[in-house]
C-alpha cells in the first residue's frame, strides 16, 4: 500500500476567511505619528496616511480605515509601547486588534524600509493570518502591577549603586574616619553615615562625611520608597490573584513578573504550552539524524523566566515533593541544570492554571478552500 504524503502543518494552510467588502488595516506606530495603511482581503493596498498620536488623531485614523469598507481587523505594531494607546482605544470601540511583530527581515531587504511599507506589511500579516496574537488589554490590576514594578526596579538599581558608592567612600576615607567606620556592616554604616555633620568644607574628612551622609540619606529614602511600592504591589496582587500568591515559593515579585508576562487578559493564551513558550520555559527541538534532543529556549520574557527559576530554587530547598523529584532524576543521571529546566516547565504549567483557571478552548480560523495534495497514485487528497 503506498504511503500517503505527510500532511502539511495546519499553521501554514490556515488563513482567515474575510467577508466580502471587508478591509484590513495596518499601523506602524511611533511616538508622535502613526502611519496607517488599508488593504483588501487579497492584500492589495488601497490607501495609506499618517496621523498624530492624539485622541483626535485616533478618531481620524479610524474614520480613514472605515472610509474604504467594512473594517474587519487592524494590525498594530508595538502594542506594548507606542502602539499601546491606539490598541486600547480601538479595542474599547469593539475593533478587532491584532498584535503584529516587526516586519520580516527578508521582505525588508527586498523592498526597503519606510513607515508606509511597514504599515502595509502589518496589514498583510493580518490578511495572511501570520499575525494572530491578541494584545494585552493593559486596563486592569496587572497593568497597575507593571507600573509599580517599573518604579521598584529602578529604585532597587539606584539603591544598589548608592550602597556601593558609600562602601567605596568608606574604604578610601581619611585614616581617622576610615578607622571608625571600617568595622561597620552595611546597615550600621548607613545609619552612622546619615548622622554625619561635616561642618566647614575645608578638609578632605569634611568632604568625605558630606558625601557619605548624602548617600546614606538617599539609601534610607529609597528604602522607604521600595517598602511602599512593595506594600501596594502585594495588596494589588493578593486581591487579584490570591491563588497564585498562595502557591509554594511564589511571592509578590515573582508573581508580578509572571502576571505581567501574561497580561490582564490571560485568556489570550489558549494553552499552557503557549504560556511556557512565552516564559522561555518550553524546550526547543534540536534533533538531527540519529540524535534526538531538545535545547534550551533562549527566547520569551526573561523576567518571567527568572521568576520561574527563583520559584524552582525555593522549592528545591523547602518543598518535599520537589526534593523527591530532584533525588529521583539525579539518580537517573540528569544534571542539576537539566532538572531545573524540567521543574521550570512544571511550574509554568501550574502558574498558568492559577492565573487562568478556565482556559478557553483553542479556536480555529475558518479556512479558505483547502489546498489539494496529490498522492503518488495521482489522486487528489484534500487537506481540510
Amino acid at each position: 500500500m503506498p504511503r500517503l504524503p505527510e500532511r502539511p502543518a495546519r499553521d501554514q494552510l490556515e488563513r482567515p476567511e474575510w467577508p466580502p467588502g471587508a478591509v484590513i488595516g495596518g499601523v506602524d506606530t511611533h511616538k508622535h505619528i502613526h502611519v496607517a495603511a488599508v488593504c483588501d482581503p487579497l492584500g492589495r493596498v488601497l490607501a495609506s496616511q499618517s496621523f498624530p498620536t492624539t485622541t483626535n488623531g485616533f478618531k481620524a485614523l479610524l474614520r480613514f480605515l472605515r472610509s474604504h469598507g467594512e473594517l474587519a481587523a487592524v494590525g498594530v505594531e508595538g502594542t506594548g509601547c507606542w502602539g499601546g494607546g491606539l490598541a486600547r482605544w480601538l479595542a474599547a470601540r469593539d475593533i478587532t486588534v491584532v498584535e503584529v511583530d516587526r516586519p520580516n527581515r527578508q521582505a525588508r531587504r527586498r523592498r526597503g524600509k519606510s513607515d508606509t511599507i511597514d504599515a502595509e506589511e502589518a496589514a498583510r500579516a493580518v490578511v495572511a493570518g501570520r499575525a494572530r496574537t491578541v494584545p494585552k488589554t493593559g486596563t486592569g490590576p496587572v497593568e497597575m502591577a507593571r507600573q509599580l514594578r517599573v518604579a521598584r526596579r529602578s529604585a532597587i538599581k539606584q539603591r544598589t549603586q548608592a550602597l556601593l558608592q558609600l562602601q567605596a567612600l568608606a574604604d578610601t576615607a581619611p585614616d581617622e574616619l576610615r578607622d571608625s567606620i571600617k568595622p561597620l556592616r552595611y546597615a550600621a554604616l548607613i545609619e552612622t553615615a546619615a548622622r554625619f555633620r561635616p561642618g566647614d568644607m575645608t578638609t578632605t574628612t569634611a568632604a568625605a562625611k558630606y558625601a557619605m551622609s548624602a548617600l546614606a540619606r538617599r539609601i534610607q529614602h529609597l528604602d522607604t520608597e521600595i517598602a511602599g511600592l512593595d506594600a501596594h504591589l502585594k495588596t494589588i496582587l493578593t486581591t487579584a490573584h490570591p491563588r497564585l500568591l498562595a502557591a509554594h515559593g511564589v511571592g509578590p515579585d515573582t508573581a508580578g513578573a509572571l502576571l505581567v508576562a501574561a497580561g490582564d487578559n490571560p485568556e489570550r493564551l489558549v494553552t499552557e504550552q503557549a504560556f511556557a513558550a512565552l516564559c522561555g520555559a518550553s524546550p526547543v527541538q534540536a534533533s538531527s539524524g540519529n540524535t534526538h534532543r531538545h535545547r534550551l529556549n533562549r527566547g520569551g520574557d526573561r523576567q518571567a523566566n527568572s521568576a520561574l527559576w527563583r520559584i524552582v530554587l525555593v522549592r528545591m530547598k523547602t518543598h518535599p515533593p520537589t526534593r523527591d523529584y530532584v533525588t529521583r532524576r539525579t539518580a537517573e543521571g540528569l544534571a542539576k541544570r537539566d532538572i531545573m529546566r524540567c521543574l521550570k516547565r512544571y511550574v509554568a504549567r501550574e502558574v498558568y492554571h492559577h492565573i487562568n483557571p478556565t482556559p478557553p478552548a483553542a479556536t480555529r480560523l475558518r479556512l479558505v478552500p483547502p489546498l489539494p495534495v496529490v498522492t503518488p497514485g495521482g489522486a487528489a487528497l484534500s487537506t481540510a
